[in-house]
């Protein structure tokens, strides 16, 4: 039986700067430039927000239903121009970058899906490790609200807790944080260090990241976007009606890093671009199961049980002949 591997304690750094909006490759650019920051600061475990390539899709909550049409169209297909295909190696620059680097790395795109009608995007963290490889992808399960005009809804395929040099590593996003099962089923499998890229803020969000930690007894980084008017690229179509205030913070991000006791140990980071760091022991998590184990000594699987669907939700099955 192969060992266990042991991950010593690390520094971990969560990102809150913008995405060159709409645009993937800029985008990638400025990522490489973050990680070596991030690298300068000693961080082994980087964490980038929700959607970040090629950026949150904010204009879903300020186009008009119905007036604003055409112009939903052509910002979607700027979206779809410039999303992540992952078998089009489109990530090569960040992976080469967290080989060199010698990362960790859980970052938030937009998928493309090259498999079938290339026309689906799906709302994805991936987790690259530090050799460069691509070691999960977890597609969200249920896109809130108008996120259904953009997304499709994700499988448990990538519902998992990886093994990494930083610690074992699972990930939800965004309002998947509310889904006590989600939640449950990466504590099941020891999650030490849960990552949760978002677009939310506030004290509401802040509390939440604080009682997953608790509840999780795990190393919480909740990753957020902060972006004002004037982050939005001047070739975002209708700009200055969409964004007419250049200077509003219209998300303040509020990252902020929760160890497994649940006290805040960086953050939150309000209305200003920046990184986030913190000393992270995933041993601590185990330590900290002592007194609570929600999926170990604390469950009671003869009352309650979960079963997690892991099968691929494919739309065609040409089969093998």
């Amino acid at each position: 039986m192969p060992k266990k591997k042991t991950a010593h304690p690390h520094r971990v750094a969560v990102i809150q700067y913008p995405p060159v909006l709409l645009h993937r490759d800029k985008t990638i650019k400025r990522g490489v430039q973050l990680m070596e920051e991030a690298a300068e600061g000693g961080a082994r475990l980087v964490s980038f927000p929700e959607t970040w390539l090629p950026g949150y899709p904010e204009w879903l909550w300020r186009l008009r239903p119905g007036d604003d049409y055409e112009l939903t169209g052509k910002i979607h297909g700027r979206l779809l121009e410039n999303a992540v295909d992952l078998k089009a190696a489109h990530l090569k620059p960040i992976q080469a970058a967290a080989r060199r680097l010698k990362q960790t790395v859980s970052i938030g795109i937009h998928e493309r899906d090259s498999e079938f009608s290339r026309g689906t995007l799906y709302n994805t963290v991936v987790l690259i490790g530090p050799d460069g490889e691509i070691l999960n992808r977890h597609r969200k399960l249920m896109p809130t609200n108008p996120e259904r005009m953009v997304w499709a809804i994700g499988d448990a395929q990538g519902l998992r807790v990886t093994e990494t040099p930083a610690g074992r590593v699972g990930a939800l996003i965004c309002w998947e944080n509310y889904m006590p099962l989600a939640r449950f089923s990466l504590f099941a499998q020891g999650c030490e260090v849960y990552v949760a890229p978002t677009w939310d803020a506030g004290s509401s969000w802040v509390s939440t990241m604080r009682h997953i930690a608790l509840e999780g007894r795990c190393w919480v980084l909740g990753n957020g976007t902060a972006m004002r008017g004037k982050d939005i690229p001047a070739d975002f179509p209708e700009r200055a009606r969409l964004f007419p205030d250049l200077e509003e913070w219209f998300n303040p991000g509020d990252s902020v890093i929760v160890a497994p006791d649940g006290k805040v140990v960086a953050g939150p980071l309000s209305d200003k671009h920046g990184i986030l760091y913190a000393d992270c022991d995933p041993a601590r998590a185990s330590v900290a199961k002592r007194t609570m184990d929600v999926a170990g000594h604390y469950g009671r699987p003869d009352i309650f049980r979960l079963e997690v669907n892991r099968d691929a939700r494919s739309p065609v099955d040409f089969g093998s002949h």
